[in-house]
C-alpha cells in the first residue's frame, strides 16, 4: 500500500503569505518522502470540523496547479470536486490543463456534492441529490467524449448541452486523465464506479465494511462486464495513530486492510504546517506501508 496526503487546513500562523511558500515545502517534503498522492477538498467554505466557514479555504484547482509546479512524480487531484461547482465542459479542461501541465499526473477526483451552506452562500444552484447525480452522470459522459479526439460534439443531455466538445491540447494520461469517483453508496455511487472510473475513494469505518462496499462494487462490475481489478482503490483513514502521529498506532490501524486490494491509504492530517508533519510522520508512514499488501 501507498502513502497519499490530504490537505485540509490552511491556517497557517504566518496567513496568507505564508500559504504559497508552505505548499512549495508540502510538494517537497511529500517527493522527498515517496508519498504517492497529494489531494486538496474542492470547497470555498472550510469545513465545520475543521473550524468553520470563516476559517480559510484555498480554491481546489488553483491550489492543484501550484502543487504540480512544485513536484515532479506526485499525482496530484481534488478529494473530490463537487459536480454542481463547475460546467462540465468547463471542468474538463480544467482537469485537462492540470494533466498536460504536471506531465500526466493529474486525476479528476469527482462526486455528486453536498455542501448546501457553501452553495446557498456563494449563489450557486444547490438541486436535489438525484438530480446531482443525473448530473454526475453526464459530467462523466461529457468529460469522456471531450477526452476521445474521434468525437468532437454535440453532447445533447437531460442537464447539458453542448455544441463542441472540443478540447486541446489533448491530456498527456493515455487515454485519459484518471478519474476518481469518491463516495460509498451502494447503488448509484458504486454504479458509477464500475461503469466510469479508474479509481474510487472510500471512507470507511472498519476493514469489515469496505470488505462490504468492495464486494458490492465487484457486483456492479460483473453486471457491466467490467474488470474490477482494473480500478484503483483507495482509502482515508483518519485514525488516532495519524493525530497522534503514532507510528506503530497506525501500522496497527492500518494491517486490517491487508489483503483487500487497497492502493493508496490517504491521510488528512489536522495542522497548520502539513510540510512539517509529512517529514515526521508521512515519510516513515511510506515504508511501513511499501511492507503491507
Amino acid at each position: 500500500m501507498r502513502v497519499g496526503v490530504h490537505i485540509n487546513r490552511f491556517n497557517h500562523p504566518g496567513g496568507g503569505p505564508a500559504l504559497g511558500p508552505e505548499l512549495a515545502a508540502v510538494g517537497a517534503a511529500a517527493e522527498a518522502a515517496g508519498v504517492g498522492w497529494l489531494s486538496v477538498m474542492d470547497h470555498y467554505f472550510q469545513m465545520e470540523f475543521n473550524g468553520g466557514a470563516e476559517d480559510a479555504m484555498l480554491e481546489a484547482y488553483t491550489t492543484l496547479g501550484y502543487l504540480a509546479g512544485h513536484t515532479s512524480t506526485v499525482r496530484v487531484g481534488a478529494l473530490v470536486t463537487g459536480v454542481t461547482y463547475r460546467h462540465p465542459g468547463l471542468l474538463a479542461k480544467i482537469a485537462t490543463t492540470l494533466d498536460v501541465l504536471s506531465g500526466g499526473r493529474a486525476t479528476l477526483g469527482i462526486g455528486a456534492a453536498w455542501y448546501d451552506r457553501e452553495h446557498h452562500g456563494l449563489g450557486v444552484p444547490y438541486p436535489p441529490l438525484a438530480e446531482r447525480f443525473e448530473r454526475l452522470e453526464e459530467t462523466l459522459r461529457i468529460c469522456l467524449q471531450m477526452w476521445d479526439p474521434e468525437n468532437n460534439g454535440p453532447f445533447e443531455g437531460e442537464h447539458y448541452r453542448l455544441a463542441e466538445t472540443l478540447c486541446v491540447p489533448a491530456p498527456v494520461s493515455s487515454p485519459h486523465p484518471e478519474i476518481m469517483i469518491g463516495g460509498t453508496g451502494e447503488k448509484k455511487t458504486l454504479r458509477l464506479v464500475a461503469q466510469y472510473a479508474d479509481a474510487c475513494n472510500l471512507i470507511v469505518a472498519d476493514a469489515g465494511e469496505l470488505r462490504h462496499k468492495l464486494a458490492v462494487l465487484r457486483g456492479h462490475c460483473d453486471t457491466l462486464g467490467r474488470d474490477y481489478d482494473a480500478i484503483r482503490k483507495t482509502i482515508v483513514h483518519f485514525g488516532e495513530g495519524v493525530g497522534k502521529e503514532d507510528l506503530d498506532a497506525f501500522t496497527r490501524e492500518i494491517a486490517p486492510y491487508a489483503g483487500l486490494g487497497v492502493d493508496t491509504v490517504v491521510l488528512a492530517p489536522r495542522v497548520d504546517e502539513p510540510a512539517g508533519w509529512i517529514e515526521r510522520f508521512a515519510a516513515p508512514a511510506v515504508t511501513r506501508l511499501a511492507g503491507i499488501a
